[in-house]
């Protein structure tokens, strides 16, 4: 059982966590994160990266460079190039002046999944099983019933209340992030945006405890330049949802930190 008293997460590998990942290299190269020049009142480099990057690892075939010459100096491409991307950053705006409550991680999904689902699924757990599967068709990962989905995500949402009031050290808070971020995916409670809305929620979480300098790590481009990497390591857990080891999930909660220290 968790000492943290939590219902779905837990921290049987926060020990071995804190082994590998040192809090003095992660802490100083946390401090050395610092907004681009390129970034101002208007424009958010780090945002157009992680919402660039978050894409891509989807499919979308945006670049970061002609994506800010259309976010930062109103170059015009086509909409269907820009659309999802710009949804995304809009979320990702949303979520740097709001906790990350059960309301609002339904609203981020409504925001980011405006061109990607039906106005009536925006924010809303799907209703039908799901499948995850590779380009070949093959099924990859059967994700939680539709029928324990509301359960689930009532567990992870206290989860998060949970450890968002409660001090932890940086270690914790990014082993926490990451197991949110991989938990939500499990669960993938939205009919689609479920990888870009985990994503996003890890870097809500570290941005809660560690201030904003959090929403200048780039994980997303870290995870898009692993992406190999970064869905072995969630295959790493089981086919099945109900019986997911998630003793494996370890290679998957370090990334976060590599995506700091390297």
């Amino acid at each position: 059982m968790s000492t943290y008293q939590l219902q779905i997460l837990n921290d049987d590998l926060l020990k071995n966590f804190r082994d590998k990942v040192g809090e003095g290299s992660l802490t100083t190269a946390f401090s050395k994160l610092e907004d681009a020049e390129l970034s101002n009142a208007d424009f958010s480099f780090y945002t157009s990266v992680a919402s660039v990057y978050s894409s891509k690892i989807e499919g979308e075939p945006i670049e970061l460079d002609s994506y800010i010459k259309h976010k930062r100096f109103g170059i015009a491409f086509q909409p269907d190039y820009t659309r999802k991307i710009d949804d995304l950053y809009l979320a990702y705006q949303f979520a740097k002046d709001h906790p990350p409550t059960k309301d609002n991680i339904s609203k981020v999904h409504g925001i980011l999944a405006k061109h990607i689902v039906s106005k009536n699924w925006q924010g809303r757990f799907r209703n039908q099983n799901m499948y995850v599967t590779t380009e070949d068709g093959r099924i990859e990962y059967v994700a939680a019933s539709p029928f324990i989905v509301n359960t689930e995500m009532g567990k992870l949402y206290n989860d998060i209340e949970t450890l968002l009031k409660q001090p932890l050290d940086i270690q914790a808070v990014f082993y926490f992030a990451s197991m949110i971020h991989l938990v939500f995916v499990k669960i993938h409670p939205w009919n689609d945006g479920n990888g870009r809305s985990g994503r996003l929620l890890e870097k809500w979480f570290l941005a809660q405890h560690l201030g904003p300098k959090a929403w200048f790590v780039q994980s997303e481009k870290y995870y898009y330049l692993h992406h190999q990497e970064y869905y072995s390591n969630i295959r790493l857990l089981g086919l099945e949802y109900d019986s997911l080891d998630y003793k494996g999930a370890l290679p998957f909660i370090e990334m976060l930190s590599k995506a700091v220290i390297e």
